[in-house]
């Protein structure tokens, strides 16, 4: 097609693209002639997506040609109107606001806002011509930014809007839709069947304030289904399309999301009995908080003792009294520990809902086959009797065949970690009994009225920090409605940014911001969620956050929000604004997960391969215990870096303070924030509420399996059970705030998988009967450790057996966990809730370049009130001093310590090693691989 191109200064014409009956045509503007163009010439310049338009009368281009004319085309259909641009200065406004733009070039156009709006529904790009009248480049327009300024930055428009999605009212239901780029948006509506009611859809309204598009019906078709039908231009395939999908604001859904369902979470109908009395369980300070990640699948999909094997892996689970999973969690809570914290549970995009569509390991091989005939199980039918486990559990424990097996199982079994966001604010479907509307709304609520009766708070994992799809593929909901808008894009390509591993979510843009917010208000205040976990939080502005934390306080008063504070990707170093990152929040009682004891403890290097894992030990795992056992021959290396990794480690015993005072292994009186971390400070925290301490979570190897790459061979099997322990103890007896991997206490193994997302009950089981820790059940996934097999093999034959445990060191692993559980939240010197206190209180003994390695003394201090300088926080003891012994000898530390005994819980404990410390006049005896805390009883 020919265009005709007329361009006016600070003015817009319509442009008809039809022939010119072969007649080059040419328009003079300001003196200069354009030639007659086509639509195919444009589409042969140079294109990508570098323009931005961030104001109404403001582009951005990466760089501009004085000599050019820059011109904005809006096309729809065949019709294009043209707005020449003028250049112009940055505003200092717009540089603070868009700081990874701040070199491009300014372009400004004289458009009012209604027109701007009208341009926005449609295809727009801008050209440069240079000086002959030639177009040389083509960009089209990322728009979030204008969108921003158009409908959110006054009063009363789209983010002030409380009533987004569907909302049961006493005179009908009302809907509405955030959706300013469509040119008409239309409601459709189904029966209980998911059949639509009429055939014709029900056209919304759109308020042109806002962008938001309503309608309302009347009452009686609550507890139907609905989608949304838009027509919209998407710039995935360049046209104006017609688009049905699900709400981004569902409440309720059909099996596999397919449906938007209607439903009042206030309604009796929704609830199951007994929740609005069921237990509140507060807590008086953040720091009274342990957290215990739980997977929703893992906590029964193993369990035998059940009654209703329907339950296995679901929410109805957790309300059986009597099963060994239920029995363990009680355990645990009568330790102490308070906060379930549940992997992503909110609608995923992986997991087929549809009874029968899907793969269990205790599921026939002949029932696998009738689903997969593919599979290279199915090529003999002699074991088409047995479960797919049986067979499983066959095969040679150092096999390969295993994780091929369940690699071909991977796309259609019921397994997934979750963090794979569908649709932000329903249950995932797959952990229902019955998956389809109301009921998985009131068996989820089943799950978390349980889990409070039970004693313990219930945190929710949630990932507002990426979609599980975009564009017009089959999961996005997002960017079907406005695109390129909720998501991230690179400021040059346009592609959607993919660091977190999917779709990056935009939190920068104000409705983003928006739906992260009222969702986590709909979870904390209909579905009583205590508190947040955030995937991979740095990758979200901390004002965002903060601006969350209040609307949910608003409704929970002592929730309490952590997250991955990790620094990496686009956002890097506040590439795009200050995020939610573990400097960044210093001081403001939002938790970050601190890598700096974690590593200190287990070894760093988690992405590390093959032998390079066993390279980097940490304190945990052995590291100056059996130094001539790690193939070092500079020993005066190994000793700087043991020093080194000693004072990270006691860092993060005092909370990762930045502003902690210790002497270093150079005898320097140091701060936290003094002592390296690779090219940030060891010590960040301002707050010890901003510290989560962790040496074992979901990601990565488990507890067990890091340490048995990295321990010496000749270690005995009780002596590996020892250390795993004292792993343990270090972040709970840390100050900050414990957070401690479901099974972790069980010895919990996943054969050595760094990365177990989708690999199924095979890897991931855990067992409540404490019979069996999973350890060596096949060689890991080829896609994620087949570097590893080697290696993971010669430590299986140099360890001799001495890397499997018994049911008896599995109980006895419990046991002490427990004790361990017990004697923090036994007293408060663990739990100090302010920094001043713990660097008035908490002090390191035996530092310096003469300390004794393997010996990390920590004293926690109380006895202030006898000066009248500080106010007493335990009532039993003046004192309490923690000796982490992580040599294999027996050590001694000179102290006045004859007023000090083992502490109770230890005395009367399983530990019968830790009972031969001994506590006099010259000091502290502590066995090795132990953790021994020493008390001074308060004189009544």
């Amino acid at each position: 097609m020919r265009l005709s191109i007329v361009i006016a200064c600070l003015s817009i014409f319509l442009i008809s693209c039809g022939p010119t009956d072969g007649v080059p045509a040419t328009t003079n503007v300001e003196n200069k002639t354009y030639g007659d163009y086509t639509i195919e010439k444009f589409a042969q310049l140079s294109t990508d997506n570098s323009a931005h338009w961030v104001e109404n009368n403001t582009f951005l281009l990466p760089q501009t040609e004085p000599k050019n004319v820059y011109v904005l085309f809006k096309r729809h259909g065949e019709q294009l109107e043209a707005l020449t641009l003028t250049p112009s200065s940055f505003p200092p406004k717009l540089a603070k606001q868009y700081p990874h733009l701040a070199h491009f070039k300014v372009l400004t156009a004289n458009i009012n806002q209604a027109s701007s709006k009208k341009w926005l529904k449609d295809e727009l790009f801008i050209v440069s011509f240079n000086s002959k009248q030639q177009p040389v480049k083509r960009a089209f327009v990322q728009t979030a930014g204008v969108i921003d300024s158009l409908y959110t930055a006054g009063s009363n428009d789209a983010n002030e809007t409380t009533d987004l999605g569907a909302k049961v009212l006493d005179n009908g239901v009302q809907f509405k839709l955030w959706a300013p780029t469509a040119t008409s948006v239309s409601l459709l509506v189904y029966n209980q069947d998911k059949q639509p009611i009429s055939s014709t859809p029900i056209a919304m309204n759109e308020d042109s304030h806002s962008g938001i598009w309503s309608t309302q019906i009347a009452k009686k078709y609550t507890g139907y289904f609905y989608r949304y039908q838009l027509e919209i231009y998407h710039p995935t395939n360049q046209k104006i399309t017609t688009i049905t999908t699900t709400d981004p604001y569902s409440l309720s859904l059909s099996t596999n999301s397919e449906y938007s369902h209607i439903v009042d979470l206030s309604s009796a109908t929704t609830e199951p009995d007994g929740w609005n009395n069921q237990a509140d369980n507060r807590v008086s300070s953040p720091e009274d908080n342990i957290f215990y990640e739980t997977h929703i699948r893992d906590f029964s999909a193993h369990d035998n003792s059940l009654t209703n094997t329907n339950y296995r892996g679901k929410y109805k689970a957790f309300t059986e009294q009597d099963t060994d999973g239920i029995k363990h969690l009680k355990s645990l809570r009568d330790a102490g520990i308070n906060n379930i914290h549940l992997l992503p549970t909110f609608d995923i995009g992986t997991i087929n809902e549809f009874n029968g569509k899907t793969v269990d390991i205790n599921d026939s091989i002949e029932t696998l086959c009738q689903l997969v005939n593919q599979h290279s199980l199915c090529a003999e039918n002699k074991h088409s009797q047995q479960t797919i486990a049986e067979y499983l559990s066959q095969l040679p424990k150092d096999s390969s065949e295993q994780q091929h097996i369940i690699e071909q199982l991977r796309g259609m079994d019921n397994y997934n970690w979750g963090y794979d966001p569908f649709h932000y604010t329903v249950p995932e479907g797959s952990y229902a009994v019955n998956p389809d509307g109301t009921q998985r709304i009131i068996e989820f609520r089943e799950m978390i009225l349980a889990l409070h009766n039970l004693g313990f708070r219930v945190i929710m994992d949630v990932v507002y920090n990426h979609t599980h799809q975009a564009q017009l593929e089959p999961t996005a909901v997002l960017d079907k409605i406005v695109p390129n808008y909720y998501h991230r894009l690179d400021p040059i390509t346009g592609e959607i940014a993919q660091s977190t591993c999917c779709d990056n979510t935009a939190t920068e843009h104000v409705m983003m911001e928006k739906l992260m917010i009222d969702s986590l208000v709909v979870w904390a205040r209909d579905y009583k969620i205590d508190g947040f976990r955030f995937d991979l939080m740095a990758h979200q502005p901390m004002s965002a956050m903060l601006n969350a934390r209040d609307a949910v306080r608003a409704v929970d008063a002592d929730t309490y929000f952590y997250g991955e504070g990790w620094n990496f990707g686009e956002v890097a170093n506040n590439e795009r604004f200050v995020q939610a990152s573990q400097l960044e929040l210093a001081g403001t009682e939002i938790g970050t997960f601190t890598d700096r004891l974690r590593d200190a403890v287990r070894g760093g290097a988690f992405t590390a391969t093959g032998k390079d894992i066993r390279k980097d030990q940490g304190i945990g795992n052995g590291l100056g215990t059996l130094a001539n056992e790690l193939n070092t021959d500079d020993l005066a290396t190994f000793t700087k870096d043991y020093l080194l990794v000693a004072d990270r480690l006691r860092i993060g015993l005092a909370g990762n303070l930045a502003n902690f005072q210790l002497v270093n292994a150079r005898d320097e009186h140091v701060t936290g924030k003094d002592i390296p971390y690779g090219d940030q400070p060891t010590g960040y925290a301002l707050d010890p509420a901003d510290t989560i301490n962790y040496v074992s979570k979901h990601d990565n190897q488990t507890l067990w399996d890091n340490s048995q790459y990295r321990l010496p061979f000749s270690l005995s099997t009780d002596d590996r059970v020892r250390l795993h322990l004292q792993s343990l103890s270090f972040a709970i007896f840390a100050q900050g705030i414990p957070f401690l991997h479901m099974g972790s206490e069980l010895l919990r193994s996943k054969s050595f998988l760094r990365d177990s997302y989708d690999y199924g009950d095979w890897f991931n089981k855990v067992d409540f009967s404490k019979q069996d820790n999973n350890y060596m059940v096949g060689l890991p996934p080829a896609e994620k450790d087949q570097d590893n097999w080697s290696v993971i093999k010669g430590l299986v034959k140099k360890n001799q057996g001495r890397d499997h445990v018994t049911p008896a060191h599995i109980q006895y692993s419990a046991s002490v966990f427990n004790e361990l559980i017990k004697i923090r939240m036994g007293s408060p010197l663990f739990r100090l809730t302010n920094a001043q206190e713990i660097i008035d209180r908490v002090q390191f003994l035996n530092t310096g370049s003469q300390q004794q390695q393997g010996l990390i003394v920590m004293s926690i201090r109380d006895d202030f009130d006898e000066d009248g300088a500080h106010q007493s926080l335990d009532a039993n003891y003046r004192h309490i001093v923690v000796i982490f012994n992580t040599s294999a000898q027996t050590k001694h530390f000179r102290f006045k310590a004859q007023h000090y005994q083992l502490h109770p819980v230890q005395q009367q404990g399983q530990d019968t090693k830790v009972k031969q410390s001994i506590s006099d006049q010259d000091g502290f005896t502590v066995p090795g691989l132990t953790t021994a805390v020493f008390v001074e009883r308060r004189t009544p």
